[in-house]
């Protein structure tokens, strides 16, 4: 049976509305730590609810698994992020953060009528990147990246 401050993993995955498998691969990346019974079978911390609404918010904001480990490698050891954490990392992602905001508004403002290279339209393609100068710039919509 669980301690009353330990979560099983459907328990966290119901509170923290996280799929069980996405938390066992959290675990494999060391995102979050579960401690096991005698019988082998996961226990979480209450406070691991917090981590795991870390890494969704951080996904979500568009940061990778990577960089959501390396944010949580500079906490002490297993510490849950508290609000100052928040405060601290998330303004270190602010320019990636302006750089897809700026890459988002480029597409919208464009895809009606070319996506960066013209690759919807041979016309628009002709006359927007004849020749094919796109082909220079790197692999796909290039003219959809930051200083396009």
């Amino acid at each position: 049976m669980s301690q009353p401050h330990h979560l099983t993993i459907g328990q966290l995955a119901e509170r923290s509305g996280v799929a069980p498998s996405a938390l066992r691969y959290y675990e494999d990346l060391g995102l979050i730590t579960s401690v096991r019974t005698a019988g082998n079978q996961r226990r979480y911390l209450r406070p691991t609810l917090r981590r795991v609404a870390f890494v969704r918010s951080a996904q979500r904001v568009g940061l990778t698994l990577d960089e959501v480990a390396e944010a949580l490698a500079t906490l002490p050891e297993g510490r849950t992020p508290t609000k100052a954490d928040w405060s601290r990392l998330s303004r270190s992602w602010r320019p990636r953060l302006d750089e897809q905001i700026e890459r988002l508004e480029r597409l919208r403002d464009k895809l009606d009528s070319c996506i960066g290279c013209g690759c919807l339209s041979l016309r628009t393609c002709a006359l927007r990147n004849a020749g094919d100068e796109a082909a220079s710039r790197g692999p796909g919509a290039v003219y959809l990246q930051p200083g396009a």
